[in-house]
């Protein structure tokens, strides 16, 4: 036995060396994790690639000018990428940023100095390909990737030390009318979204700050290095708009920044930031009210193009009697989301928001709070009776709810979907979330399987939240989506929403021309409509026909209508608004069983026909002169994106650095070693055991 002893504490000693060495290699990583923070107040370091190498360096810093060209329902927006480069090294910009989720995509330019590179589509992979040679050259190039439907990447190949690039993209939009005023949304920060599932192995890496995982196959594509207010470069937006109105106006204003406008000439208004310049740090609203008796009850918007005529249309559902049908008796399920994200300003508007919703309930209704985090948990195991003192209970259990954890929402989802038993009640699931996950398809996936006779309403909560998933999870469930990002707007908005609540929707609706032929319209199908809801569709038109039948069902009912097509005004870009709402549409059909590869395929065609980047098609450019010289290397550079306003969660550093040394490995085998010199003590223990036994 004394050999055995002798061994086990040569052994020990053996592996208390290696565990000192592997220990020292993870130090040596958080001191080089530590040093992100030690820099000084208005820069940045970040990781930096360049093949098997990483490093740190400045990180490029981006200003963006926005011009909004409004006329009437359509918008042409134009986003300016100033990239520059504070390093002393050549530098490729990435930039992930955020767009509105209805946004066509269809240009881009590159300005190197006096060179405009116009973009050009191209197959994603294609694009990703020509982008690489690019860089390799030492040429200038820009690539626009879609993340998201609302999330894009924009790469600069090649900045110089001190250099600047420009990156223009334009895109085009519809603007919303809901409850008798118009408004345009621009997002400027992208939330830090919640990543579930196992890290995997392989797959492009983005270079964020998770992994890719079996749930979130390209989590490192949206995933952007963050900053705190105040912390590195403010990424400043400057935003213009000129608004067509074609009516006259009561009011205009921003909903989170301080505005000024002119009227240049009648019904045209010019509007800017009172500060010039603000922090890309919330989303952008602007709101403007037609003067009473003014607003509009249709309109028609028409584009003639070689192929067809394309056409948007929107039009107020017609006189149905809303104020007349009995008031619903409803089963409420309130789902809010009480996640890390959420802490700070957004907690506080989410509670506000569902104690409002307890309050418009009414005797004879049934409701049931659900609450997750990173577990889901229920106010009572099945809805109950909106009775005194229940509600009085529920009202406590709000008052009670803070923000922490993770956003496991597909728990949260399954338990709002189930216990669907016919009692005569309309079923209703009111949503409280800023949507900040990454596994939007999965979650879509149970929303499409399990809503049964539910309607899913959206409530999206905070200063930057994930309107992709907001507006699509509210259009799967037929509901709608509404956003509240100031604790002032949580009465009025959600006094708005219940009072469609509260009466009969208009749904299961068609559209066919009077001949009885089918129409080429999108989205498909139409969804659901709400008091003071508008239809808005993109049409590509039979200009043989002139009227238009709708039908639908309102309270168990068959309804139609037929409405003449009166050829409205002009406007351009309405191809795209129509194959971007066809896009859309067939994205929403993967959570329905059709072949994925099937939809890639017609997506992908109709992005190349009309030039707008897709999940399949992106835009490149690529100037054709070399400028960094064949003996220098550049280097993969994030440019960080700022903390949406009133979060208090903090900002994720990211992961270790893969360095050229073999320090990640010695960490690995550092925490191994660890559980083997572990094993190693239980196991002397048990044969001194053994021995004291014999």
């Amino acid at each position: 036995m004394a050999r055995y002893s002798l061994s086990f504490r040569i052994i020990q000693r053996l592996l208390v060396i290696l565990l000192f060495v592997g220990m020292r290699a993870m130090a040596a990583e958080l001191v080089s994790v530590r040093s992100l923070d030690e820099v000084h107040s208005g820069s940045l370091l970040v990781e930096a690639e360049s093949g098997s190498e990483r490093r740190l360096l400045l990180a490029p810093t981006v200003d963006t000018d926005v011009r909004m060209d409004i006329t009437a329902m359509v918008a042409r927006v134009r986003v300016r990428q100033t990239f520059t480069n504070p390093s002393d090294h050549w530098v490729n910009g990435i930039y992930v940023f955020p767009l509105p989720e209805t946004a066509a995509v269809d240009h881009m330019k590159l300005v190197v100095g006096k060179r405009v590179i116009e973009g050009e589509i191209r197959r994603r992979a294609l694009a990703r390909r020509i982008y690489a040679q690019a860089r390799q050259s030492g040429r200038k190039a820009s690539l626009i990737e879609q993340q998201r439907p609302n999330l894009f990447t924009n790469r600069v190949a090649n900045i110089g030390p001190g250099e600047s690039v420009m990156v223009e993209i334009a895109y085009q939009q519809s603007v919303s009318y809901r409850d008798g005023r118009f408004s345009i949304r621009f997002p400027l920060t992208v939330g830090v979204r919640y990543i579930p599932g196992t890290p995997k192995i392989g797959g492009f890496d983005g270079g964020g700050w998770a992994l890719n995982t079996d749930q979130v196959p390209d989590a490192s594509q949206i995933t952007p290095p963050m900053t705190a207010a105040g912390e590195g470069h403010p990424n400043p937006i400057r935003i213009t708009v000129n608004l067509d109105a074609g009516m006259p106006l009561s009011q205009i204003a921003s909903s989170y920044h301080p505005i000024q406008w002119v009227e240049t000439r009648p019904h045209r208004y010019r509007v800017t930031l009172a500060k010039g310049t603000v922090p890309a740090d919330r989303d952008f609203e602007l709101v403007w009210t037609p003067e009473p008796g003014k607003a509009p009850r249709a309109a028609l918007f028409v584009q003639a193009r070689e192929d067809a005529d394309y056409a948007l249309l929107m039009l107020m559902p017609p006189e149905i009697g809303w104020a007349r049908q009995a008031a619903l008796s409803r089963e409420m399920i309130f789902v809010i989301d009480t996640s890390g994200s959420m802490a700070g300003t957004s907690i506080r508007q989410a509670r506000e928001a569902l104690q409002r919703g307890l309050d418009r309930l009414k005797p004879g209704d049934r409701f049931n709070i659900i609450e997750f985090n990173s577990v889901t948990r229920l106010f009572a195991p099945n809805a109950v009776e909106a009775t005194p003192q229940n509600l009085s209970r529920a009202r406590r259990f709000v008052d009670g709810l803070v923000a922490n954890g993770g956003t496991e929402m597909a728990g949260a989802l399954e338990a709002a979907l189930k216990d669907q038993k016919e009692d005569g009640r309309v079923r209703q699931v009111v949503f409280l979330t800023d949507g900040s996950v990454g596994n939007e398809a999965g979650l879509f996936r149970i929303i499409n399987d399990r809503l049964g006779r539910s309607r899913l309403y959206t409530v999206g909560i905070g200063s930057a939240p994930n309107a992709y998933f907001m507006r699509e999870a509210a259009t799967l469930g037929k509901g709608t989506f509404t956003y509240i990002g100031d604790i002032g707007e949580v009465r009025d908005k959600m006094d708005r929403l219940f009072e469609k609540l509260e009466f009969p929707v208009l749904s299961d609706i068609q559209i066919h021309w009077g001949s009885g032929a089918e129409t080429d319209y999108w989205p498909r199908p139409v969804p659901d409509l709400y008091l003071h809801e508008p239809l808005i569709v993109s049409f590509k038109l039979d200009r043989s026909e002139r009227e238009l039948r709708l039908s639908g069902r309102m309270n168990g009912q068959a309804w139609q209508t037929t409405l003449p097509v009166v050829k409205g005004g002009q406007a351009s870009g309405l191809d795209v608004l129509w194959a971007r709402n066809k896009i859309r549409s067939l994205e929403q059909q993967k959570s329905r069983g059709v072949s994925p590869e099937k939809i890639k395929q017609a997506i992908t065609e109709l992005g190349l026909k009309h030039h707008i980047v897709t999940a399949h098609t992106s835009l490149v450019a690529v100037d054709k002169t070399p400028t960094r010289p064949a003996d220098t290397h550049s280097r993969d550079a994030a440019v960080p994106n700022k903390m949406p306003h009133g979060w208090t969660m903090s900002a994720p550093k990211g992961r270790l650095p893969q360095t050229a040394t073999a320090a990640p490995l010695h960490l690995l085998l550092g925490m191994l070693l660890l559980g083997l010199a572990f094993g190693m003590v239980l196991l002397q223990g048990g044969l001194a055991s053994q021995r004291e036994a014999d």
